[in-house]
């Protein structure tokens, strides 16, 4: 089994996040995908901080017919479930219901609602990417070339720790000017996504 710490508001606390073999397929990869600024800004107000009519398509081919993990949060950013895709909603409320959605109130309960996908995607938000960030084999970076104002941060990556295997540069004029780039990012630290799933060597 895996074992990462838990993040609270304001620092670590030793509540690990425990993923069991049972609970994934030995072939299952894990993938965080996001939108990031130079200076990690992820959101603002609980929606992104730009328009970027691209990357909402980039988003799409990625996950289309896979599970996506999100907390509850960024579900209300978007709204509702999205076609094609299985939504796992992350939430502390054992009460709360999401038609179209499956409710999970942990991160490894929601893995393990995922179970039967080859490839599973964490998209948001930023204390589900910081549980999920030592559990992940690839990274699908939009990096916005600049920095912007927000309230909610990608955790920090040590570049040291991952591979960069693809990046793609793209500009836009409207709905305003922006330059980001497609990244694709694999773990440097495993073999395969199904030793990484595992929690092997």
């Amino acid at each position: 089994m895996t074992s990462i710490l838990n993040p609270s508001r304001n620092n670590l606390v030793h509540n690990p996040v425990v993923v069991r073999e049972s609970s994934l397929r030995a072939e299952s990869c894990m993938s965080i995908i996001v939108a990031m600024a130079k200076n990690r800004t992820i959101g603002i107000n609980n929606t992104l901080p730009w328009r970027c009519p691209e990357d909402l398509k980039h988003f799409k081919a990625l996950t289309m017919g896979h599970h996506m993990i999100m907390g509850r949060k960024t579900f209300e950013s978007i709204g509702k479930p999205l076609p094609g895709r299985t939504t796992v909603v992350v939430t502390r409320d054992r009460e709360l219901n999401i038609e179209g959605c499956l409710v999970a109130h942990s991160l490894p309960d929601a893995l393990a609602a995922c179970s039967n996908d080859s490839q599973i995607f964490i998209v948001g938000g930023a204390e589900i990417y910081a549980q999920a960030m030592p559990l992940v084999d690839t990274l699908y970076i939009t990096e916005i070339q600049q920095d912007v104002t927000g309230d909610a941060h990608f955790p920090h990556v040590d570049k040291s720790a991952w591979l960069e295997v693809a990046r793609e540069i793209r500009h836009q004029e409207t709905p305003q000017a922006l330059e980001y780039h497609f990244v694709t990012y694999r773990s440097a630290h495993i073999n395969s996504c199904k030793s990484k799933a595992l929690g092997k060597n």
